[in-house]
């Protein structure tokens, strides 16, 4: 297949939206590359992926799928014959039978991490003062400010309910570990990384590194997109 017939779909993570993928979406569009952000309402892992599986729907021929954070765990279910390569960014991907709280709080959080509690209504919100301290540390103000604007509150199905056979058991897959991630532990990225026999592509960055280092993600998207041309 040629680089051009080539699909990008990316799936947000948690307290986040489409919009954490700006600079992603503008770089990989500049090179004519077709790319759509599915967006998840983060109110189940099932409806996720269905909103997920209606994105994939909109576009014809092979996907690269490329999921940040939480989302790791939504592009390993569908079971869309479309996607040909996954790509996890800073991401959590259990194994069958796990639920996303069993990789999330596998070891100890960093010290900076947020303490998370659902509300009333059994969402988590994110405290507007961790994402200059963990999300997204090396944000600007700026970028910051949208996040904590934007941010999309994840509910307690999201996590806590076991996940069937994941995609990368199936199909090529890559994972960009953030070594100065403060949500999820890089120790944690590593041992998913290396059970899922994914291609490893470590960074210094962040745990957000889709606003922060955009290019980073780009460059491993675009390894993805040769791999299948090629």
């Amino acid at each position: 297949m040629a680089a051009g017939n080539v699909n990008v779909v990316l799936a947000h993570g948690a307290w986040a939206d489409g919009s954490s993928w700006a600079r992603v979406i503008a770089a990989l569009k500049s090179e004519g590359v077709n790319v759509v952000a599915a967006p998840l309402p983060l109110t189940s892992l099932a409806d996720d992926v269905a909103a997920l599986d209606r994105s994939l729907a909109r576009v014809d021929g092979p996907v690269v799928l490329v999921g940040h954070a939480y989302a790791g765990a939504v592009i390993a279910e569908t079971k869309s014959k479309q996607v040909k390569a996954l790509l996890c960014v800073t991401a959590l991907a259990p194994d069958e039978g796990e639920k996303v709280a069993d990789v999330f709080y596998r070891v100890a959080p960093h010290p900076l991490a947020p303490k998370l509690a659902p509300d009333t209504n059994g969402l988590i919100w994110l405290p507007n003062e961790a994402f200059k301290n963990a999300f997204a540390q090396d944000a600007g103000a700026e970028d910051l400010a949208v996040l904590s604007a934007v941010q999309r509150p994840i509910s307690l199905a999201c996590i806590t309910v076991p996940v069937g056979r994941p995609l990368w058991k199936d199909v090529p897959s890559w994972f960009l570990v953030a070594e100065e991630d403060r949500m999820i532990s890089p120790e944690t990225q590593r041992f998913m990384a290396e059970r899922m026999k994914a291609k490893v592509r470590a960074h210094t960055v962040d745990h957000a590194p889709i606003v922060t280092a955009p290019h980073v993600v780009v460059e491993i998207i675009r390894e993805a997109i040769g791999s299948l041309a090629g």
